[in-house]
């Protein structure tokens, strides 16, 4: 399964052609979380813009969750932005037959931000401070913790065996992976908007777009080594 992770961001096509692209002129499924900030709009102009010919956005909730269903014929589906942790529980607790439908169909994921986050084994869903060394320590503002207070990780998708976090540059959320990246002993990546890690069915990443994706690797109890990686 090609895997396509975009940090965020408003540039759709730097950061969408890859996606489209890989998903051949097919359709394109788009989840989205029905809340009060549902765009549907948005995610099909998104990746319309990118070079998508026909998009479907499914929008999905507790009550309605994502089917297998949903994607007959589909070349491709997508997990749109918003809150991290309600995706996450969309998405994975809602049951994941979808999930096992894509990949048995071969079909590309397309991931943007908290699609992106969720598509991790152990996602890192939000939060904004930690215990470390005995003392709790801010990882990022406050208003960026995604309605959690302490750093979460929690099951994702298990697309990829690393933690992603998202809007690196932008929200300063590096730190916060550095930390979750310490605390689980698994290794990261931090994707700056505009900004698309992509694992190729060899599963070596790669990076797209106008940014770069930071790999964070653990060496020790309380020590990491830092890789930016901008694109070739």
């Amino acid at each position: 399964m090609e895997i396509f992770l975009v940090g965020g961001g408003r540039e759709a096509r730097v950061a969408h052609e890859g996606f489209v692209g890989a998903c051949g002129g097919g359709r394109i499924v788009a989840y989205a979380l029905d809340d009060a900030d549902l765009d549907v709009g948005r995610w099909e102009s998104t990746l319309k813009e990118a070079g998508a010919a026909e998009v479907t956005v499914v929008p999905v909730s507790a009550a309605r969750p994502p089917s297998a269903d949903d994607l007959v014929g589909a070349a491709g589906v997508y997990v749109a932005g918003g809150l991290t942790p309600a995706y996450r529980d969309v998405m994975v607790d809602g049951g994941t037959e979808w999930l096992d439908a894509a990949r048995t169909a071969g079909l590309v994921y397309g991931g943007f931000s908290a699609g992106a986050a969720i598509a991790a084994e152990r996602a890192v869903v939000g939060g904004w401070r930690t215990e470390f060394q005995g003392r709790t320590v801010d990882v990022c503002d406050s208003e960026l913790g995604e309605d959690l207070e302490p750093l979460t990780v929690l099951p994702g998708l298990g697309l990829v065996p690393f933690l992603v976090d998202v809007h690196a540059a932008q929200w300063g959320t590096l730190y916060r992976l550095t930390h979750a990246v310490l605390a689980t002993g698994i290794e990261g990546w931090a994707i700056d908007e505009n900004t698309v890690l992509a694992i190729g069915t060899n599963g070596t990443p790669t990076v797209q777009g106008t940014g770069a994706a930071t790999h964070v690797q653990p060496t020790g109890p309380t020590s990491t080594t830092i890789t930016v990686v901008t694109p070739s």
